[in-house]
């Protein structure tokens, strides 16, 4: 992990006590709900349907296990909402047919960041000075700025890897927090780095997508995407360079994003991303990047310009953890016991196949939890689970932990020969399901239970599909699919992206569901990354798990031996998916 500096503990303090001031003079009256609005929101202080939501940033989205405790308590102590506030959202939501709503938990988001929804913004400041004790804040997790850089969960340890990416996504955080020129930009900016063969953080999807690559002298640099996004107009990023050599990483991105900041939209929220931008102006976008990009270099030295003596002395905080002193048994020995576990308990051999992957030093590997079933919404995780993670991080992970895109997390430093004692501790504190990759492996924001801006819920939704989907026989014969739910048309759920997508919308103030197939997030499984097609009309919300099952009987019934469900779809064409799933539809029967 990063270990943090004098100057970053300061920074992240000084930045607590300042939103604590803010805060008294808000609540003091001495200034003004329009002038605290913004501040708030630059520290990750939402105010959502029924209550405050905070989002803390999670850099990279690796977390220590002090960390862990201190998200655990703030969970515990803080996430509880006032009485009448409670009371108020449980009898609105009533009416919808939600009859709990849970307080104590944290959420995982698919940008690895954790988020609460019920502290109470007279808390706030307390909360930050916690999360300020333990390095956290939630700086810029919100507001029209550069927001929490994401990256592969397995960076740094990936077999497939090119070259570990958080050195350079530390450097761009470093460079991006409070950067004055980009404060408010047109819209919010995000970014995603990976430095695998595999695309694992969806970086197609984002306003600037980053991936390392090596030319054929061998020398590293980026692939460097722009452009892409969700929410209503769908796009992925435009290849503006094949390669640049990594040092120029920063110049090009101050380029991408000034003339981001000089041209984009700002009189129609729905134009002002950058992919409206990108699009819109296609090749004049280009040349205007690279005239900047040459300003910058030629004119004003390169200001941004990474050395080897700072990537070195960055990267120098991202060596491999000290792990625990122990005689280590041989490879041999430990594959003979895990065979011999597998075989005792098919549980075990399905949880190393789907849960477990390898690691660059290969007495190790990287273990999902998953955080995906029964009674609880995806990315869910309360007060007690989150020191739970914490315990086995400490355990088993050398006491790190990361939060995955897909809404998991990951022990990145456990020994070969500790899994199957992982597992059982695992499979005791509920996290040892092997659906990974699986179907009920879903993605899904909050959605209409929490947030304001949401057309129909998502939880219930994700709640019928994994009970309907419990057996994992049947799990296991479907293979690998991905499946992801968004309660509005933002897209916070990355439907667009689902293999199968579920995307809430409002009719005549009812709570209906559009369906789409086809996407791609753009990892191996999932192909180029694309939007998936709508099949048809929306559905009800009774009706979208008889579409879900309606739409993987075609995938059955037309599969080849093998063949994955996207595959099938792809070779099959959606039409027969698309009338099975309007197939399903329920019968209204007309009086005669």
């Amino acid at each position: 992990m990063y270990q943090y500096t004098d100057f970053d503990r300061q920074f992240v303090q000084q930045r607590a006590a300042q939103f604590r001031d803010q805060l008294e003079r808000w609540q003091a009256g001495k200034l003004h709900e329009d002038e605290f609005r913004p501040l708030r929101l630059q520290n990750g202080w939402y105010v959502q349907r029924y209550a405050p939501m905070l989002r803390v940033a999670v850099p990279y989205g690796e977390l220590s296990s002090k960390q862990l405790r201190v998200l655990a308590r703030i969970a515990r102590e803080y996430d509880e909402p006032e009485a009448e506030v409670y009371k108020n959202a449980l009898k609105t939501q009533g009416k919808l047919g939600t009859h709990k709503l849970p307080t104590h938990y944290a959420h995982f988001s698919t940008r690895q960041n954790v988020q609460y929804n019920w502290i109470p913004l007279s808390k706030s400041a307390d909360v930050m000075d916690l999360l300020a004790s333990v390095n956290m804040h939630g700086i810029q997790t919100s507001g029209n700025c550069i927001r929490n850089i994401t990256s592969d969960e397995r960076a740094g340890i990936a077999i497939d890897e090119v070259a570990d990416p958080r050195p350079y996504a530390e450097i761009m955080r470093q460079w991006s927090t409070l950067h004055p020129e980009f404060a408010f930009l047109p819209r919010k900016f995000k970014i995603a780095i990976t430095g695998a063969s595999e695309d694992r953080a969806a970086t197609g999807w984002h306003d600037v997508g980053l991936n390392l690559v090596k030319n054929a002298a061998g020398e590293i640099g980026f692939r460097v995407q722009v452009g892409g996004g969700m929410g209503r107009t769908p796009i992925i990023g435009t290849v503006l360079r094949e390669f640049l050599p990594w040092n120029q990483i920063m110049n090009y991105i101050e380029a991408v994003v000034r003339v981001y900041n000089r041209y984009g939209r700002r009189d129609n929220i729905y134009k002002a991303r950058i992919k409206i931008l990108v699009k819109a102006e296609g090749q004049r976008y280009i040349d205007d990047v690279e005239a900047e990009y040459k300003q910058i270099v030629e004119h004003d030295g390169g200001p941004h310009t990474i050395t080897q003596a700072e990537y070195d002395r960055v990267a120098a905080s991202f060596v491999p953890p000290t792990l625990a002193t122990r005689v280590l048994q041989s490879a041999e020995q430990t594959d003979a016991d895990l065979r011999r576990f597998a075989a005792d308990d098919v549980q075990f051999a399905r949880w190393l196949a789907r849960n477990v992957a390898p690691h660059k030093n290969p007495a190790l590997r990287a273990v999902t939890l998953s955080f995906k079933r029964l009674h609880q919404a995806p990315g869910d995780a309360d007060a007690n689970q989150l020191e739970t993670i914490a315990t086995l991080a400490d355990r088993f992970s050398a006491g790190e932990a990361r939060v995955t895109h897909d809404q998991n997390v990951v022990l990145p430093w456990v020994h070969a020969e500790d899994l199957h004692a992982l597992w059982l501790n695992a499979r005791e504190a509920g996290f040892a399901s092997a659906n990974v990759r699986l179907l009920t492996d879903m993605i899904a924001c909050p959605g209409g239970d929490f947030c304001a801006l949401a057309n129909a819920r998502s939880i219930p939704i994700a709640e019928a599909i994994t009970e309907r989907y419990q057996d994992l026989d049947e799990l296991d014969d479907l293979g690998e699919i991905d499946l992801h739910i968004s309660g509005c048309i933002n897209s916070c759920g990355h439907h667009h992206s689902g293999h199968i997508g579920i995307l809430g919308v409002d009719k005549d103030g009812k709570e209906w569901y559009q369906v789409t197939l086809g996407g791609s997030d753009g990892s191996l499984l999932s192909g180029t990354p694309q939007a998936g097609k709508v099949v048809g009309p929306s559905f009800s919300a009774a009706e979208v798990p008889d579409v879900i099952e309606a739409v993987l009987g075609t995938y059955r019934d037309t599969r080849n031996a093998g063949e994955t469900f996207i595959d099938t779809l792809r070779r099959v064409g959606i039409d027969p998916f698309k009338a099975s799933a309007n197939g399903a539809r329920f019968k209204v029967e007309v009086a005669a």
